[in-house]
């Protein structure tokens, strides 16, 4: 069971969604650089990454089990659904879109310049 009070469940799970969505934010980040690097070599280099810090809901408390604290998934209220739906798409589909079609550039930049090496 969680041993603490509600306060540093809610903490707990505060800087559980807002550590995995830096470490996400970061890959979406450095994957998009690396593709303005290799693609576009004249604007990788001029290129800068702006992070904007915005507080969700406090939605959170213990996880099904009780050891651990979370989102409460299964809230009902209309606030709540929301947060939790803009959270998967904005927060996870999206940058892992971004992550797949910049490294699937880098990928077909690469064959197209290895082809292109091997006919000279």
């Amino acid at each position: 069971r969680w041993l603490f009070n509600q306060a540093v469940c809610t903490l707990y799970a505060f800087c559980g969604v807002l550590f995995g969505l830096c470490s996400l934010t970061s890959l979406t980040v450095l994957s998009t650089v690396c593709c303005l690097k290799v693609c576009y070599p004249a604007y990788g280099r001029c290129w800068d990454a702006l992070s904007d810090l915005c507080l969700p809901p406090f939605l959170y408390g213990p996880e099904p089990y009780g050891t651990a604290c979370c989102i409460t998934w299964e809230a009902s209220s209309r606030e709540a659904t929301l947060y939790i739906l803009a959270l998967f798409i904005f927060c996870y589909l999206l940058p892992c879109l971004l992550i797949l079609v910049s490294y699937s550039l880098i990928l077909w930049t690469v064959r197209v310049s290895r082809r292109a090496v091997r006919q000279h």
